[in-house]
């Protein structure tokens, strides 16, 4: 999943229309580096439909709208969402930041019980 991507997924996530995020954005003033101007909501727009590379200094006003770290965009637990459970999402990407501290005998029983989870949604797509 590539920053694009990313960011609308958690547009998305976040029950946000691509213009309430590109109002959100566009409220918190950022500066291009090249003009020292906010980008226009077109600009934004072409961010998101991947018709413009998303400039690095937007990084932190994207997370702030966002709701996340920076970091969390590039990162690789988004890649573990599917259409199956995108409205999950947050909570599995929660999960998984916890799963260091469970002991082995706990990440046994959680992957027995998702297998179990697994072969019932594989019967139902049959």
């Amino acid at each position: 999943m590539n920053l694009k991507d990313k960011i609308n997924y958690l547009i998305q996530e976040n029950n946000m229309t691509k213009k309430e995020f590109a109002d959100k954005l566009l409220n918190l003033e950022p500066k291009l580096l090249r003009t020292g101007k906010p980008p226009s909501e077109s600009t934004i727009y072409g961010y998101l439909n991947g018709g413009r590379e998303i400039k690095v200094e937007l990084i932190p006003y994207i997370a702030e709208v966002l709701n996340i770290k920076e970091q969390e965009l590039f990162e690789y637990d988004l890649e573990y969402i599917s259409n199956y459970n995108i409205k999950y999402s947050k909570e599995i990407r929660e999960i998984v930041h916890l799963l260091q501290y469970a002991p082995q005998n706990a990440i046994n029983d959680i992957k027995e019980y998702l297998l179990k989870y697994k072969t019932i949604y594989e019967k139902g797509i049959k």
